[in-house]
């Protein structure tokens, strides 16, 4: 375990701002990070759990407690065989993408479609990360968690964890530290059956044929840098938290007024908004398409110090010398033109740490 008093915590995210830790402890194992979060609950001291940081925009003020970065490491197979696939267990600060990687050349199927998202595995659960038609939900097992209320180590299953898009019960609590995950991936040299429709023109297939595990992965990078989605120190475009806006779900009565609204504002001509039934009957439409067409397109901002990525607006990006304030301001910006557009309220996707827009 490293102590370390002052650490500027923009290095540790991928959108690069916010101020210095007070302390930050590096945890690299899983009884460190344990001991770590049970020393500063007891001195009832403000706690924040940092992993990847790439789905975090912290304070320009820096975080006044004690940081506590997940740096624990290792990918174990609990067991693996034709009839049950492969049950890999991953520590919660796996880095996510090197994990997928390794899946694909170990012939695991279940997780090629999430490849490039940065940040650590412990994350993944949290928000149910999904991409190009999968979820970490698909393939979740178990979570395994330290309850700070019970002061003791749970294991909740994948029912157990309350998946929905983008959410879980592990979100918008700081109860429960992630501590593993367990993966349930099918042994297979092909991909799961490709469910994006750009992403099968890609591969020249159709929707729900299966490709080989490499060219589903390469595929899926291919256009998550096409987008500004793969993390590039270069490139601006990519010092982002990624989409920074949930896609919304809308009931039927909800969507059939975003289609008067859009109508009324666009033109028959232009279209209707993009609409994805879901099981429940609610309808999901396209975050990037009400932004764009609330009139606020690619690069909107530039050349100050946060804008739209260039290449994808549901990006809000750091061009450079940003403050999280800025991020927030332009965030609250479209967001609020989005809302009198359409009649639609977006949620962000990222955790704004003292903030909220």
């Amino acid at each position: 375990m490293t102590e370390l008093v002052g650490e500027p915590l923009a290095g540790h995210t991928t959108m690069r701002v916010g101020g210095p830790a007070a302390r930050m402890v590096v945890a690299e194992t899983t009884d460190e990070l344990v001991d770590a979060v049970r020393e500063v609950d007891d001195a009832e001291e403000p706690l924040l759990v940092l992993g990847g940081g790439s789905n975090l925009v912290l304070p320009d003020d820096g975080f006044p407690g004690t940081v506590v970065k997940v740096a624990t490491r290792g990918v174990e197979v609990d067991s693996a065989d034709s009839c049950g696939g492969a049950n890999v267990v991953v520590a919660a600060g796996e880095p996510w993408d090197p994990f997928v990687e390794r899946a694909v050349a170990e012939g695991w199927s279940g997780v090629e479609a999430l490849s490039g998202i940065p940040g650590s595995t412990g994350a993944t659960p949290v928000q149910n990360v999904g991409a190009y038609g999968q979820e970490v939900a698909q393939t979740i097992a178990r979570v395994r968690v330290w309850d700070r209320v019970d002061q003791r180590v749970r294991t909740m299953t994948s029912a157990q964890c309350r998946f929905t898009y983008r959410h879980s019960l592990l979100k918008g609590t700081d109860r429960y530290v992630v501590l593993e995950v367990m993966f349930q991936l099918v042994l297979a040299d092909l991909s799961r059956p490709v469910a994006y429709a750009d992403l099968a023109r890609q591969l020249g297939v159709a929707v729900g044929d299966r490709v080989p595990l490499p060219q589903a992965r390469e595929a899926v990078l291919a256009q998550r840098r096409r987008r500004g989605m793969v993390l590039d120190e270069a490139d601006h475009d990519t010092w982002s938290c990624g989409s920074f806006f949930t896609n919304p779900l809308l009931t039927a009565e909800e969507y059939a007024d975003l289609e008067a609204r859009a109508t009324a504002r666009l033109g028959a001509d232009a279209g209707p908004p993009p609409r994805y039934p879901e099981p429940d009957g609610r309808v999901k439409t396209s975050a990037a398409w009400l932004i764009e067409r609330a009139g606020f397109g690619k690069g909107f901002g530039l050349p100050g110090p946060v804008a739209l990525s260039s290449k994808h607006a549901l990006a809000l990006t750091n061009r450079g010398e940003a403050r999280a304030e800025d991020v927030v301001a332009l965030a609250r910006e479209i967001r609020d033109g989005v809302q009198a557009a359409f009649g639609v309220r977006l949620v962000n996707e990222p955790v704004l740490v003292g903030a909220s827009l």
